[in-house]
């Protein structure tokens, strides 16, 4: 079986696996490097989101800060990093939430989820491959948005619920 496909971020296997009921299966594995997630509070009500466009669903859509760990890169310093890439903010304070498997059923991503605090203004640079504006919204503009269907991003939704914001 083995690797099908090795790209720069993605590799899919396929893999032979026994189940614990005892079943062999055949599984179709997308091996993913890992994120971070960041939520960027600039008070207890405010937070900065990014509309972002997705050219895969071609799309923009709301969401908090994230990216791909790099290859021997702490959780923390990706947590930085992309804070500043895609905010323009850096944290005086990291918290660690915990952690989210967005797709397990076909992927070995995991996401890790941070709030940031404390944030200061620096120069951020953009990937080139990124679109995104930053928006401050307060707990209740989300909430409404939310409820409206306009924040349908997974990972967002997920962290919004861990810190109680949704």
């Amino acid at each position: 079986m083995g690797i099908r496909f090795k790209g720069n971020l993605l590799h899919l296997t396929v893999e032979k696996k026994r189940l614990p009921n005892g079943v062999n299966a055949t599984l179709e594995i997308i091996r993913h490097p890992g994120a971070v997630l960041v939520i960027p509070f600039l008070t207890d009500r405010r937070s900065i989101f990014l509309r972002q466009y997705r050219p895969v669903i071609g799309q923009y859509l709301y969401e908090l800060p994230a990216g791909t760990l790099k290859k021997n890169e702490s959780l923390v310093a990706c947590a930085k990093r992309e804070l500043i890439e895609e905010t323009s903010f850096a944290a005086g304070k990291l918290t660690r939430l915990g952690k989210i498997y967005p797709v397990p059923g076909y992927s070995t991503e995991v996401i890790h989820l941070f709030a940031a605090s404390q944030l200061n203004r620096v120069c951020g640079q953009l990937d080139p491959d990124e679109i995104i504006k930053t928006i401050v919204l307060s707990r209740g503009e989300l909430r409404q948005l939310f409820r409206a269907g306009r924040i349908v991003d997974a990972k967002t939704i997920c962290a919004l619920a861990k810190c109680h914001w949704l």
